[in-house]
């Protein structure tokens, strides 16, 4: 048994900036290889980033109803 809360402000807080560094590498890394200028691959790392850390955090409300 865990001795903390997963589900506190640093925790969710932790999660999602994980996410978005994920987000940012799919995101910017697939925009960089196809030779997509700077401005493009930060703002499509953005995107996917904003993607998946909403994504994954509207599946986690779902599964506590």
């Amino acid at each position: 048994m865990r001795g903390y809360d997963r589900n506190c402000a640093i925790c969710r807080l932790m999660r999602s900036l994980a996410y978005t560094g994920i987000g940012m590498g799919i995101g910017g890394g697939a925009a960089y290889l196809i030779g997509a200028s700077k401005e493009n691959v930060m703002l499509s790392g953005i995107v996917v980033a904003a993607i998946i850390v909403f994504g994954v955090l509207d599946k986690n409300k779902e599964q506590k109803r």
